[in-house]
């Protein structure tokens, strides 16, 4: 059998680009992975004997560094604490990262991806550490929210609240 080719379908031009060179913005995720990851139970046994619905507070920070001229580490930190009948349940503090490679990325959307994007690609896997540490610690899983990086974004830009995403090594 022959091999088929499609004659007359014209034939896709490529775009030429300035000496060659590839100016399309780029990012890719070259790792994500555990950095710190703490469970405690600090009143076991007795925390296991509450039968309060515990409240759970919940804190969240993004920083980001230069590690190369086109590589960037992102971190995802979780902090969250569960409390019942006036004591701690149990703690669990996550530091979740990823190296990101960001190429031909304008500036002004530089800091927006790495505190808002980045984030957000991390987060599901955050959360299933998080869920995970809760089950095997004894607790149900605890499974968070999604969280709107833009919003907390935009909210530490107009100067509404605690810092919340940090970019060092910016060029």
């Amino acid at each position: 059998m022959a091999d088929e080719t499609d004659a007359g379908a014209p034939e896709t031009p490529e775009i030429p680009v300035a000496n060659g060179a590839d100016t399309a913005p780029q990012v890719g995720i070259i790792a994500q992975y555990v950095k710190d990851l703490s469970f405690e139970n600090p009143n076991a046994p007795r925390s296991f004997q509450s039968q309060a619905q515990p409240q759970i507070e919940v804190n969240v920070n993004v920083q980001a560094r230069r590690q190369s001229e086109d590589v960037f580490e992102v971190d995802l930190k979780i902090e969250t604490v569960a409390k019942g009948d006036g004591q701690t349940a149990f703690v669990v503090d996550l530091l979740y990262s990823g190296l990101f490679g960001l190429r031909n990325i304008p500036d002004e959307a530089l800091e927006p991806f790495l505190v808002v994007e980045a984030p957000r690609i991390l987060f599901p896997f955050a959360r299933r550490i998080i869920a995970d540490a809760s089950r095997d610690g004894g607790f149900p899983p605890l499974m968070l929210e999604p969280i709107d990086f833009a919003t907390l974004y935009m909210a530490q830009r107009q100067g509404g609240g605690e810092a919340f995403g940090q970019v060092e090594g910016q060029a």
